[in-house]
Protein backbone atom coordinates (compact mmCIF):
# COMPACT_ATOMS: atom_id res chain seq x y z
CA UNK A 1 0.00 0.00 0.00
CA UNK A 2 1.06 3.38 -0.77
CA UNK A 3 0.69 6.23 1.28
CA UNK A 4 1.84 10.01 0.92
CA UNK A 5 3.07 12.25 3.49
CA UNK A 6 2.89 15.58 3.36
CA UNK A 7 4.78 16.85 6.72
CA UNK A 8 6.97 19.92 7.48
CA UNK A 9 8.43 19.00 11.29
CA UNK A 10 11.06 16.77 10.52
CA UNK A 11 10.65 14.75 13.75
CA UNK A 12 7.02 14.52 12.96
CA UNK A 13 7.22 13.25 9.87
CA UNK A 14 10.15 10.63 10.58
CA UNK A 15 8.34 8.75 13.43
CA UNK A 16 5.16 8.63 11.21
CA UNK A 17 7.42 7.47 8.44
CA UNK A 18 9.30 4.99 10.30
CA UNK A 19 6.77 3.48 11.96
CA UNK A 20 4.60 3.65 8.20
CA UNK A 21 7.11 1.13 6.92
CA UNK A 22 7.44 -0.91 9.71
CA UNK A 23 4.29 -1.80 9.32
CA UNK A 24 5.34 -2.28 5.33
CA UNK A 25 3.25 0.15 4.09
CA UNK A 26 5.53 2.20 1.24
CA UNK A 27 6.06 6.10 2.45
CA UNK A 28 6.53 8.94 -0.45
CA UNK A 29 7.28 12.58 1.43
CA UNK A 30 7.07 15.82 1.12
CA UNK A 31 8.26 18.94 3.57
CA UNK A 32 5.67 21.43 1.78
CA UNK A 33 2.70 22.05 0.50
CA UNK A 34 3.52 23.17 -3.31
CA UNK A 35 5.98 19.75 -3.76
CA UNK A 36 3.25 17.36 -1.66
CA UNK A 37 0.37 18.74 -4.33
CA UNK A 38 2.85 17.73 -7.04
CA UNK A 39 3.13 14.62 -5.92
CA UNK A 40 -0.58 13.51 -5.33
CA UNK A 41 -1.53 14.98 -8.45
CA UNK A 42 1.31 12.97 -10.56
CA UNK A 43 1.12 9.71 -8.45
CA UNK A 44 -1.36 7.51 -7.41
CA UNK A 45 -1.70 6.73 -3.72
CA UNK A 46 -4.07 4.26 -1.80
CA UNK A 47 -4.11 7.59 1.10
CA UNK A 48 -2.62 11.14 1.46
CA UNK A 49 -1.52 11.96 4.93
CA UNK A 50 -1.55 15.48 5.32
CA UNK A 51 -0.48 18.31 7.92
CA UNK A 52 -2.56 21.50 7.91
CA UNK A 53 0.05 23.87 8.24
CA UNK A 54 2.39 23.57 5.39
CA UNK A 55 4.85 26.35 3.83
CA UNK A 56 4.33 28.19 0.46
CA UNK A 57 0.63 26.21 0.63
CA UNK A 58 -1.51 25.28 3.93
CA UNK A 59 -2.97 21.56 3.65
CA UNK A 60 -6.39 23.37 3.55
CA UNK A 61 -5.47 24.20 -0.08
CA UNK A 62 -3.35 20.89 -0.76
CA UNK A 63 -6.87 19.44 0.25
CA UNK A 64 -8.69 21.08 -2.16
CA UNK A 65 -6.97 20.92 -4.84
CA UNK A 66 -6.54 16.95 -4.72
CA UNK A 67 -10.27 16.62 -4.56
CA UNK A 68 -10.59 18.96 -8.01
CA UNK A 69 -8.80 16.20 -9.53
CA UNK A 70 -8.72 12.61 -7.73
CA UNK A 71 -12.25 12.86 -5.36
CA UNK A 72 -11.91 9.39 -4.35
CA UNK A 73 -8.43 9.25 -2.75
CA UNK A 74 -8.67 9.02 0.81
CA UNK A 75 -7.36 12.20 2.94
CA UNK A 76 -6.25 12.01 6.80
CA UNK A 77 -5.22 15.57 8.22
CA UNK A 78 -3.19 16.08 10.60
CA UNK A 79 -3.54 19.37 13.16
CA UNK A 80 -2.45 20.81 15.92
CA UNK A 81 -5.79 23.21 16.11
CA UNK A 82 -7.80 21.22 17.97
CA UNK A 83 -11.19 22.90 18.57
CA UNK A 84 -14.06 21.30 16.60
CA UNK A 85 -14.31 24.39 14.46
CA UNK A 86 -10.95 23.56 13.37
CA UNK A 87 -11.11 20.22 12.60
CA UNK A 88 -15.01 20.81 10.60
CA UNK A 89 -12.71 22.84 8.25
CA UNK A 90 -10.53 20.95 7.39
CA UNK A 91 -13.55 18.09 6.60
CA UNK A 92 -15.03 20.98 4.59
CA UNK A 93 -12.22 21.40 2.55
CA UNK A 94 -12.54 17.28 1.73
CA UNK A 95 -10.56 15.75 4.14
CA UNK A 96 -12.13 12.23 4.96
CA UNK A 97 -10.97 12.11 8.45
CA UNK A 98 -8.26 14.24 10.94
CA UNK A 99 -6.03 13.61 13.98
CA UNK A 100 -5.22 15.58 16.53
CA UNK A 101 -1.43 15.96 17.12
CA UNK A 102 0.07 14.63 19.52
CA UNK A 103 -1.38 11.35 19.02
CA UNK A 104 -0.65 7.46 19.42
CA UNK A 105 0.78 5.92 16.44
CA UNK A 106 -1.96 2.99 17.29
CA UNK A 107 -4.63 5.46 16.47
CA UNK A 108 -2.93 6.88 13.39
CA UNK A 109 -2.79 3.51 12.29
CA UNK A 110 -6.82 2.16 13.11
CA UNK A 111 -7.78 5.41 10.98
CA UNK A 112 -5.46 4.39 7.96
CA UNK A 113 -6.50 0.73 8.10
CA UNK A 114 -10.39 2.12 8.42
CA UNK A 115 -9.93 4.55 5.59
CA UNK A 116 -8.01 2.22 3.38
CA UNK A 117 -10.50 -0.72 4.31
CA UNK A 118 -13.86 1.34 2.97
CA UNK A 119 -11.87 2.93 0.14
CA UNK A 120 -10.81 -0.80 -1.02
CA UNK A 121 -14.33 -2.30 -0.45
CA UNK A 122 -15.38 -2.76 -4.45
CA UNK A 123 -18.53 -4.16 -3.34
CA UNK A 124 -18.20 -7.26 -6.11
CA UNK A 125 -19.80 -4.65 -8.58
CA UNK A 126 -23.16 -4.52 -6.23
CA UNK A 127 -25.27 -1.44 -7.02
CA UNK A 128 -27.76 0.13 -4.55
CA UNK A 129 -30.01 2.19 -5.21
CA UNK A 130 -33.51 4.58 -4.05
CA UNK A 131 -35.47 6.59 -6.05
CA UNK A 132 -33.57 8.06 -8.35
CA UNK A 133 -30.62 7.77 -6.66
CA UNK A 134 -27.64 4.80 -7.95
CA UNK A 135 -24.15 3.91 -6.06
CA UNK A 136 -22.02 1.58 -7.96
CA UNK A 137 -19.88 -0.36 -5.79
CA UNK A 138 -17.80 -1.22 -8.75
CA UNK A 139 -16.90 1.70 -10.39
CA UNK A 140 -17.33 3.82 -6.62
CA UNK A 141 -19.84 6.47 -9.40
CA UNK A 142 -22.85 7.97 -7.87
CA UNK A 143 -25.72 8.97 -9.60
CA UNK A 144 -29.13 11.13 -9.01
CA UNK A 145 -31.45 11.29 -12.01
CA UNK A 146 -28.55 9.93 -13.90
CA UNK A 147 -26.35 13.09 -13.21
CA UNK A 148 -23.21 11.86 -11.48
CA UNK A 149 -22.22 12.89 -8.45
CA UNK A 150 -18.79 13.46 -6.99
CA UNK A 151 -18.50 12.52 -3.08
CA UNK A 152 -15.29 12.15 -0.97
CA UNK A 153 -14.32 8.63 0.23
CA UNK A 154 -15.42 9.70 3.59
CA UNK A 155 -19.05 10.83 2.34
CA UNK A 156 -18.79 7.83 -0.22
CA UNK A 157 -18.44 5.71 3.19
CA UNK A 158 -21.51 7.57 4.32
CA UNK A 159 -23.72 7.58 1.79
CA UNK A 160 -23.00 3.54 1.30
CA UNK A 161 -23.76 3.07 5.15
CA UNK A 162 -27.07 5.00 4.57
CA UNK A 163 -28.16 3.44 1.50
CA UNK A 164 -27.57 -0.15 3.15
CA UNK A 165 -30.25 0.78 5.72
CA UNK A 166 -32.42 2.60 3.55
CA UNK A 167 -35.94 3.32 5.79
CA UNK A 168 -34.47 2.36 8.62
CA UNK A 169 -33.09 4.94 11.13
CA UNK A 170 -29.67 5.10 12.58
CA UNK A 171 -28.18 7.17 15.17
CA UNK A 172 -25.04 9.18 15.55
CA UNK A 173 -23.41 6.11 17.52
CA UNK A 174 -24.30 3.82 14.74
CA UNK A 175 -22.84 6.24 12.11
CA UNK A 176 -19.73 6.79 14.14
CA UNK A 177 -19.48 2.57 14.65
CA UNK A 178 -19.97 1.69 11.01
CA UNK A 179 -18.41 4.45 9.19
CA UNK A 180 -15.86 5.86 11.18
CA UNK A 181 -15.32 2.71 12.94
CA UNK A 182 -13.91 5.05 15.78
CA UNK A 183 -15.15 7.49 18.01
CA UNK A 184 -16.06 11.07 18.49
CA UNK A 185 -16.28 13.35 21.39
CA UNK A 186 -19.70 13.29 22.46
CA UNK A 187 -19.84 17.27 21.84
CA UNK A 188 -18.32 17.08 18.19
CA UNK A 189 -21.15 17.56 15.52
CA UNK A 190 -18.89 16.26 12.90
CA UNK A 191 -21.80 13.59 12.12
CA UNK A 192 -24.25 16.26 11.18
CA UNK A 193 -21.69 18.26 9.42
CA UNK A 194 -21.04 15.09 7.08
CA UNK A 195 -24.70 14.44 6.83
CA UNK A 196 -25.16 18.43 5.48
CA UNK A 197 -22.17 17.48 2.60
CA UNK A 198 -24.28 14.72 1.61
CA UNK A 199 -27.81 16.81 1.61
CA UNK A 200 -25.97 19.46 -0.95
CA UNK A 201 -24.87 16.97 -2.94
CA UNK A 202 -27.91 14.07 -3.22
CA UNK A 203 -30.96 16.29 -2.17
CA UNK A 204 -29.80 20.00 -3.27
CA UNK A 205 -31.76 20.61 -6.66
CA UNK A 206 -33.27 16.87 -7.28
CA UNK A 207 -37.42 16.59 -6.75
CA UNK A 208 -37.81 15.06 -3.98
CA UNK A 209 -35.39 15.00 -0.55
CA UNK A 210 -33.64 11.63 0.53
CA UNK A 211 -32.08 12.00 3.52
CA UNK A 212 -34.45 12.37 6.64
CA UNK A 213 -33.37 14.06 10.28
CA UNK A 214 -35.52 12.45 13.17
CA UNK A 215 -34.57 15.14 15.77
CA UNK A 216 -33.49 12.77 19.07
CA UNK A 217 -32.92 10.16 16.96
CA UNK A 218 -30.86 10.06 14.14
CA UNK A 219 -31.23 10.03 10.25
CA UNK A 220 -33.36 7.90 7.51
CA UNK A 221 -32.37 7.75 4.14
CA UNK A 222 -35.64 7.34 2.20
CA UNK A 223 -38.47 8.78 0.10
CA UNK A 224 -40.44 11.45 1.03
CA UNK A 225 -43.72 10.59 2.35
CA UNK A 226 -46.75 10.76 -0.22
Amino acid sequence: MRILLVEDEPKVASFIKKGLEEQSYEVDQAYDGNFGLKMALQNEYDLVILDIILPHMSGLEVCQAVRKKKSQVPILMLTALGSTDDKITGLDAGADDYLTKPFEFKELLARLRALTRRSGDNGGGEKLSIADLEMDLGSKTVTRGGKPINLTAREFALLHYLLRNRGRVVSRIDITENVWETSFDTGSNVIDVYINFLRKKIDKGFPGKLIHTLVGMGYVLKEDDA
